[in-house]
Formats: structure tokens, C-alpha cells, sequence
């Protein structure tokens, strides 16, 4: 089968398309023939020897072909497998998804929603559990309460504007100019040109602040909270410092005040994916994507997506 592999370190051209085998299909295993995969922030930091390094300590498998997100449908299951049958049409998580096939557990996929096509649906599962998680658990956000999202414009803020409205939230979203009309199309009730005008010093307070942005302080980010908001933390600084930083300090800060501080990683669950093929069938989630890739162009989706220039999601289309 076809599949986008990485050949060592650097720019996105380590990504290559190369023939490769297919995958096996474990007991517990369900074989997906991918429609459709989605390009992840952590799809470009792989290209860098360092993430790398960081999972072989934590003992993660190492995986040369490239991507997570998907949608498709399925080729075959494992003889353990009951939620899933060849034919139905799925989404969710699958290590190697820039391919013709993946292999996936049936844990980590959901049926697609009916409303959305396999483009939409790939791009739901990180991203939007992301902001489904970090709203819903780490910030326990409630109808009523208000949410600054910052860094607004990309995958993960888009969805949390759209999941904090259907939770009920006042959402004020943060991003440069050319994203605000969009932001207020999915429901936005205010903006901020982060151009024009610092949101650290607007004078305003939000119960919850989701900064997929990164690239503020926890003082200036704790200058904008209620006395007892919260601040979830969504986005990965280029900064490897910052990021070991903030992970050392949220833990600490929750403890020494009425504020929280949450560290997002998103997890994939089959319970949460239902949850995001739920909201996107009562039409309060609707994905929105940038650009579109074929197969062949997955390096130059992985580059786009590098810029952080990306309006929501970047799609490759697989079949």
C-alpha cells in the first residue's frame, strides 16, 4: 500500500510517499481503508529528532509512517472486535493514518457522523477532543461562564469555539485579522484582533482561559482571569523550554490558590468520539477546514500546517 513514511530529520521533506506493507490485523485489531486523514501541530514537530527522543524515554512506539486522524471505512476486524463490522464507515485515531490503510483498536474509533463527510470527519478526532477535554474536564466549563480562546483561528481553537458554544459559554476568541469573520460565522461573541489590541491588558477578566496560542506568560494569562478561573493550557510553544516550563508550573500554581492551571493531552476514547459525532449531528459542530491535500502532497500539507497560518483544519484525501 501506499503511505507517507519519514525519512530522518528536518524539514517536511523527510516525508516521503513510499510503498510499504500492509498492516496486520490483531485479534483486537480493526483494518480501516483510510478516505480521508487530517494533518496535526504533532505531525510537524516529528520532524524534529527531539520529539522523538522525548517519546523513546517515555518507551512510545516508534512509528516511521506518519499521522493520526482519519476517517474511512472499514476492511476488517479482528476476531474480538464487536463494535465494528467491513463496510461501516468509522473515524477516530490510528498510528500511521497518511495511508491507504491503518490498523486501529475499536477504542479508538466511532461511526462517522451521517451529517459530515469523510473530509470533516478526519479532521474531528484530535483536535476536537482537545477542545471537548479541555473545556468539558479540564476547565469544567459550565452554561453561563465565559472563555477567552487564544491562538482562535487554527484546528484546536476553532473547535473550542464551536464546543464552548454548545456548552453554553459567552466565548470571546483571539487571532489576527483575517480569521475574525470566520470566528464570528461559528459563533464567536466577540473578537479580538491580536494585531490591534493586547487581550493581557483589555482590563476584562474570563472564567476560562484556553490558550492554544502559547506564546504568553502564565502572568499575563493569569492577569485575564476571575479570581477563580482557570487557565488550560492547549498549545505547544516552539519553545522546548517554555514547554517544559509550563508543564513544572501548573501543577504548583493550582496549589497555592483558588485559580487552575490544566495541561491538555487529549486522550482518544471511543465515549468521547461518540460525544463529537453527537454534537456534529445536532449541527453544533461543524469542522472547518482550510486547505485540502492529496496523498502525494502530504509533505506540503505538513509544511502549511508549520506556518500556523492554517484557518482550522489541513485534510489529505486518501481515496
Amino acid at each position: 500500500m501506499k503511505a507517507i513514511v519519514q525519512e530522518g530529520y528536518g524539514s517536511a521533506d523527510v516525508f516521503r510517499l513510499r510503498e510499504i506493507e500492509m498492516p496486520p490485523v490483531a485479534d483486537d485489531g480493526v483494518l480501516v481503508k483510510v478516505s480521508a486523514a487530517s494533518v496535526n501541530a504533532l505531525d510537524w514537530h516529528l520532524r524534529r529528532r527531539l520529539p522523538h527522543l522525548v517519546g523513546m524515554l517515555l518507551r512510545s512506539p516508534r512509528v516511521r509512517a506518519r499521522g493520526v486522524d482519519l476517517a474511512g471505512r472499514v476492511e476488517a476486524v479482528g476476531r474480538s472486535v464487536t463494535r465494528f463490522r467491513p463496510g461501516d464507515e468509522v473515524f477516530g485515531a490510528g498510528r500511521g493514518s497518511f495511508a491507504e490503510y491503518v490498523t486501529t483498536s475499536e477504542e479508538r474509533l466511532a461511526p462517522k457522523p451521517r451529517s459530515l463527510t469523510f473530509e470533516q470527519a478526519a479532521a474531528l478526532p484530535v483536535a476536537g477532543l482537545s477542545a471537548l477535554q479541555g473545556l468539558r474536564d479540564g476547565a469544567r466549563l459550565r452554561p453561563g461562564q465565559s472563555v477567552l480562546v487564544h491562538g482562535a483561528g487554527g484546528g484546536v481553537g476553532t473547535f473550542a469555539v464551536l464546543i464552548a458554544k454548545a456548552l453554553g459559554a459567552h466565548v470571546t476568541a483571539v487571532s489576527r485579522t483575517e480569521n475574525l469573520d470566520l470566528l464570528r460565522s461559528i459563533g464567536a461573541d466577540d473578537v479580538i484582533d491580536y494585531t490591534k489590541a493586547d487581550f493581557t491588558r483589555s482590563g476584562r477578566s474570563y472564567d476560562v482561559v484556553f490558550d492554544v496560542g502559547a506564546d504568553r506568560s502564565f502572568a499575563e494569562c493569569r492577569r485575564v482571569l476571575t479570581a477563580d478561573g482557570t487557565l488550560v493550557l492547549a498549545g505547544a510553544s516552539t519553545e522546548t523550554s517554555r514547554v517544559v516550563a509550563r508543564l513544572l508550573a501548573a501543577p504548583l500554581l493550582s496549589r497555592l490558590g483558588r485559580r487552575r492551571y490544566a495541561v491538555l493531552m487529549a486522550r482518544v476514547t471511543h465515549a468521547d468520539l461518540v460525544a463529537l459525532k453527537d454534537l456534529a449531528e445536532a449541527g453544533r459542530l461543524t469542522p472547518v477546514i482550510d486547505r485540502t491535500y492529496p496523498l502525494s502532497r502530504a509533505a506540503d500539507a505538513v509544511r502549511y500546517v508549520g506556518t500556523r497560518q492554517a484557518r482550522g483544519k489541513v485534510v489529505i484525501t486518501v481515496a
